[in-house]
């Protein structure tokens, strides 16, 4: 028989979907627990905005109360005197404190937490790896206050000897001159704010680092790299994304801890070159400590203060965003 007059079929067409079935398709949800589903996710998402836009609101209009009122330069003065005619107060040191003393913890943490992970994860034998990473992980349910008496109780009167070796040789960059006195300055809180964020961005490597694909790995073996070129080439482009994630997670401990700083920080209103000498002071500490003894007027200006440290955390975080973003080859939905 030739196969050129073979009779050739036509399938019959697929029957159209019903009016019914291309709305419900084109909500995303056809049965009700995914109606449920997606309504009860929806509404989530949107209270949360609605949260957020709340805070932002009442720290608004509490803070144009007392801003309206200050007869000094809230972004610049040097000074927080809310209860004296006309009231003189200013967020410049705060916010140098704030900074300066969050970006010693992340510089300190950041490699170690880092590097531990990676020790946890493709160097520690099992047996090993479980219980350091169990320890790991009660260091984050301490609470900040036990932190900081062990921080006035042990790290502040053992920080000499370090300052005193930091003055004697590099002093004369003036970031770690010692004049002497108690060693309640920018670093030791720094000291202990990294120590405070440790867990948080180990744990989130160290699960970033378990998700790399191990063909990845095999692969760069097979081709004779040795175990460090194999993290260097394999894991840490995967997990880049995962460890700014966790460092932001950890920079927003730092920007917000209280009673911590509060319990090991001298505080005074003076921005100070060297990272060793006592004094200057942070946005949640001041707020702690003046608020419980502050005027109506007086928790306004720190509402101020605090509206500032929201915004900056917002800004940090849009930030790490933006950086994620432009890292997508680096993300494992991409590996």
């Amino acid at each position: 028989m030739d196969i050129s007059t073979q009779d050739t079929k036509t399938p019959p067409p697929s029957p159209q979907p019903s009016a019914a079935e291309q709305k419900r398709a084109a909500h995303g949800a056809t049965r009700p627990g995914d109606r449920i589903f997606l309504g009860l996710s929806r509404g989530s998402g949107i209270l949360l905005l609605a949260l957020m836009a709340a805070i932002a609101v009442f720290l608004t209009y509490r803070a144009s109360l007392a801003i309206s009122k200050d007869d000094a330069n809230f972004l610049t003065a040097f000074e927080w005197n809310t209860g004296v005619v006309p009231p003189r107060f200013g967020i410049a040191v705060l916010a140098f404190g704030t900074i300066v003393s969050s970006i010693v913890a992340m510089v300190i943490a950041v490699p170690i937490a880092v590097a531990i992970a990676l020790f946890l994860t493709h160097y520690a034998p099992r047996k090993l790896s479980g219980p350091i990473a169990y320890v790991i992980d009660l260091l984050a349910a301490v609470p900040s206050i036990v932190y900081g008496l062990w921080g006035a109780l042990i790290l502040v009167p053992n920080m000499t000897g370090l300052f005193g070796w930091l003055d004697t040789y590099f002093g004369w960059t003036g970031i770690f001159s010692w004049e002497g006195g108690a060693p309640r300055s920018m670093l030791t809180v720094g000291i202990l704010l990294a120590i405070m964020i440790l867990p948080i961005i180990t744990n989130v490597s160290r699960e970033v680092f378990r998700q790399v694909p191990q063909m990845h790995e095999e692969a760069a073996l097979a081709l004779g790299a040795t175990r460090w070129e194999v993290i260097r080439m394999s894991v840490l482009p995967f997990g880049r994304s995962g460890v700014i994630s966790a460092s932001m997670l950890g920079l927003g401990r730092a920007l917000g801890e209280t009673m911590a700083v509060a319990t090991v920080l001298s505080p005074d209103f003076l921005i100070h070159g060297s990272l060793l000498n006592p004094g200057g002071g942070t946005f949640a500490q001041n707020i702690a400590s003046k608020f419980g003894e502050a005027t109506e007027f007086g928790r306004d200006a720190l509402i101020a203060s605090g509206l500032v440290l929201f915004v900056i955390t917002l800004l940090v975080n849009g930030a790490a965003r933006a950086i994620i973003a432009r890292r997508k080859e680096y993300s494992g939905a991409n590996a």
